[in-house]
């Protein structure tokens, strides 16, 4: 029986969390841009799922639509047709409201550029998608990211004052905050060091081990994707290949046959 303040979870809307089931999937999904001769399909009938509690990587040559997929997938973007779903909520069929909802709480975004609000402290950067929403702060589990990711000296510091993969790792901890189902990273790595992107990526398997996170991250680099339980390798738009408990090596092998 349902409680008459219970929220019910109806198709079409995210108000719901069903923890059964693919994180997300794509079915048959394209994105064309441009028209006629012009015409470029970045997505050629996509069809893939993302695991719940899963490390998938997302790899292929330049231009092979890795990371139109992830927009798609995000709802940052909007394909030319297919179906994209995070849970069993299908993002095309989402109001305006309920997308915006979906992005704010449910996924979580890490990106190359690290996207941090130049004038606001780190705990500021951190705390800034649920203050927008009105969210109260869940101060432990804060403090318990802030000394997973050796931030604590760097609360009071602006983005300006850190280093790339202290800014990277404060938008891990922004991105983990609100306890999203699932979390995209888009060439999380692609502007650090060695050192740096080792730091990040153990942080992000952790996440997975430890939180029961579901993360897909699109990179370019077999050693990033070395640490993800699957690659999903794509080429002119398709899905080609995948490779489970993937190595550095094995990976750049496929990679090689791909002709990237």
């Amino acid at each position: 029986m349902i409680k008459q303040d219970e929220p019910v979870a109806t198709e079409g809307t995210a108000t719901g969390r069903d923890q059964t089931g693919p994180a997300a999937r794509a079915v048959d999904l394209t994105k064309t841009y441009g028209s006629g001769d012009a015409a470029v399909r970045a997505l050629d009938g996509v069809s893939v799922e993302f695991e719940r509690a899963r490390f998938t990587a997302v790899m292929g040559p330049s231009g092979s639509g890795k990371s139109t997929l992830m927009h798609c997938m995000a709802g940052l973007d909007a394909p030319t047709s297919g179906q994209a779903f995070v849970g069993q909520d299908e993002i095309g069929r989402l109001s305006d409201a309920d997308l915006t909802e979906l992005r704010r709480d449910r996924i979580g975004f890490v990106f190359q550029s690290f996207n941090l609000v130049p004038t606001l402290t780190a705990a500021e950067n951190i705390s800034l998608p649920g203050d927008l929403a009105g969210h109260e702060l869940d101060r432990e589990w804060f403090d318990a990211l802030v000394a997973q990711l050796g931030l604590g000296d760097r609360l009071t510091h602006r983005p300006s004052q850190l280093s790339g993969g202290q800014q990277q790792r404060i938008a891990c901890a922004r991105a983990l905050l609100p306890r999203p189902e699932l979390i995209f990273a888009d060439e999380p790595t692609g502007n650090l060091d060695s050192n740096a992107s080792a730091e990040v990526l153990e942080f992000l398997r952790g996440a997975v081990n430890e939180h029961g996170q579901s993360i897909v991250m699109v990179t370019h680099d077999p050693r990033a994707a070395s640490y993800a339980d699957r690659v999903v390798f794509l080429a002119d738009g398709k899905v080609v290949g995948e490779l489970r408990s993937p190595t550095a090596d094995g990976v750049l092998e496929r990679m090689k046959q791909l002709g990237s």
